[in-house]
């Protein structure tokens, strides 16, 4: 299946422009809401992990969409990729079911190891001061 997933901050936000970009992939379902993504507590989108099934692609027209933070962004990814559930980004042109969508992910996630020890060590460093 083609799941689409939609998200603006607002109820004052329009998705139209999400909701234009997605109906080229022919979406069989789409989770649609209007919250924050300050976590990854969003009834929509667990909802959508929820009905997703191996073999399923996840449609969002941007990585932002999905998550705010490297890590949330991350986490959903690796629980998608334990059910065997791809992911595509529109404005990221990013496909996790191609090598070069794995590799960015890869990536981001290696990104974001990097900070967390950076952090760990400035945070060692002040305390130490």
């Amino acid at each position: 299946m083609n799941i689409g997933y939609i998200r603006v901050s607002i109820v004052e936000q329009n998705e139209s422009k999400q909701v234009e970009v997605l109906k080229k992939y022919n979406m069989d379902k789409v989770f649609t809401e209007k919250i924050s993504a300050k976590n990854a507590d969003r009834p929509e989108l667990k909802a959508m992990i929820k009905f997703a099934r191996e073999g399923d692609t996840i449609y969002v027209y941007s990585l932002d969409r999905l998550a705010k933070s490297t890590k949330d962004l991350l986490n959903i990814v690796k629980e998608l990729q334990l059910k065997g559930i791809h992911l595509v980004s529109y404005k990221e042109n990013m496909d996790t079911s191609t090598d070069i969508g794995k590799l960015m992910i890869t990536m981001i996630d290696a990104i974001a190891e990097f900070e967390r020890i950076n952090l760990l060590e400035r945070q060692k460093e002040g305390m130490a001061k």
